[in-house]
């Protein structure tokens, strides 16, 4: 046992703490609901932190390169930099816990917030490029962090419990986008250009999101859970043939949870990361751009609480039907938008947040349903490796595509493209079956 990695956070100072928490029921949730209330804390922050790049990123890209084409280019780097960060963070909290590799993350994001206002200030297109690959840690740990509430949640308590997570991601997230005049006004005042602003902001939140989950998330609710499932193991080792049979539909919920959240994450990134741009393209100012994105995240992080019931009431796989239907909506929608709405344009970008949030949370619920706490952390972090590096081929993509044909392609392509949600779930459901 003690050559295992992922029991070197057991310590022997640690065991009689542990077992405290495996005699009582009653501690576990109560740790299960400490643990919410302390992710809740940095998620606020964090959500400030993840909003900068969505909001400005393509902005100062196109503002320093000069090229529409590269405007998709810091979403790209953003979200590849956020595909490594997921791996790193999956395995630091599986070998160490949950509480090491998110602050980790959080601090990491932070530090590259930092780097792109100093791009910004001297113009240096290679910091910028390397800045924003370690800012996308916060962005995979702010995703991540969902994962730390359902540790020791019930198999009906964990979906509302990654949506509680991401409903306090909301409050910092709609926050960030309308401070961007604010910070623009702060990041001139103190002599740096006015689209590095929203970073100030970011890295300060990153900064102060990891903090309180190094300092608070004590004990760590992963450590607790891998120990009452190497009990339960013990428990039920004359189980095994059962325990095979759960091994293969745990394979098929996790590919089906993953590519939920994959197709989700493409056409989400790929019509966001452009909406500024097209915006700014037909006379839109920094403020109303800031609304519609402002509007966008809060749609795609408020309605969590609902959307989490939803899925432990009527199911996963109901809510990735809806998901593909309202990304649908929202592609179809934004195509036909006149450019002089701003109102059209702000319920296309509503839907396009309402339909990532339905298939996330219920994408990460299959993942959860779907793995046991000895390797848990490691494959979500496999998994959101695999989300990220959808959102960079999205945000790759979605310039190029601009650039050769328009806005209203882009987004038809993107609804097209959820309606794969579909024939996925019913492939789920016939091997369910059989």
């Amino acid at each position: 046992m003690s050559n295992n990695p992922d029991n070197s956070v057991v310590s022997m100072s640690q065991s009689s703490m542990l077992y405290r928490f495996i005699d009582s029921p009653e501690k576990q949730q109560k740790l299960y609901r400490r643990t919410l209330i302390i992710v809740v804390i940095s998620q606020i922050f964090g959500g400030a932190g993840l909003a900068a790049g969505v909001t400005v990123g393509a902005l100062l890209a196109q503002d320093m390169l000069g090229a529409d084409s590269y405007a998709g280019l810091p979403a790209a780097l953003l979200t590849l930099g956020s595909a490594g960060a997921a791996l790193l963070i999956g395995r630091l909290s599986q070998r160490y816990s949950r509480r090491f590799g998110l602050a980790t993350g959080f601090l990491a994001g932070g530090i590259g917030a930092i780097g792109v206002v100093v791009s910004a200030a001297t113009n240096n297109i290679l910091l910028l490029f390397a800045s924003l690959l370690i800012y996308g840690a916060g962005t995979a740990t702010n995703l991540q962090a969902r994962y730390a509430g359902t540790d020791l949640a019930t198999s009906t308590q964990r979906a509302t419990a990654i949506s509680i997570a991401m409903v306090s991601t909301t409050f910092g997230a709609v926050a960030g986008p309308n401070l961007v005049g604010v910070m623009g006004q702060f990041a001139m005042s103190v002599g740096v250009p006015a689209l590095s602003g929203p970073f100030i902001l970011a890295a300060a939140a990153y900064i102060l999101a990891g903090l309180v989950l190094l300092v608070l998330l004590r004990p760590d609710p992963l450590v607790i859970a891998k120990a009452l499932a190497e009990m339960q193991k013990t428990n039920e080792s004359n189980l095994s043939d059962t325990n095979f049979k759960k091994l293969a539909i745990n394979k098929r919920g996790i590919v089906v949870g993953a590519t939920v959240m994959v197709l989700t994450q493409i056409v989400m990134v790929a019509i966001m990361t452009m909406t500024p741009v097209h915006m700014g393209h037909h006379g839109y100012g920094l403020n109303e751009i800031g609304l519609v994105i402002g509007i966008h995240i809060g749609a795609m992080y408020l309605p969590s609480l609902l959307t989490g019931l939803l899925a432990d009431k009527i199911g996963r796989t109901a809510m990735a039907i809806a998901s593909g239907a309202t990304l649908l909506a929202a592609g179809v929608v934004a195509a036909v938008a006149p450019t002089d709405s701003m109102l059209v344009l702000i319920t296309a970008l509503a839907l396009l947040g309402l339909g990532w949030n339905f298939g996330l949370i219920s994408g990460t619920a299959l993942i959860v349903d779907s793995t046991h706490p000895s390797t848990r952390a490691k494959t979500q972090g496999t998994v959101d490796v695999l989300v990220a590096l959808a959102g960079a081929s999205g945000g790759a993509l979605s310039g190029m595509v601009v650039a050769h044909s328009s806005y209203a392609t882009l987004s038809l392509a993107g609804g097209i493209l959820s309606l794969l949600l579909i024939p996925t779930v019913i492939w789920s459901r016939s091997n369910n079956k059989g």
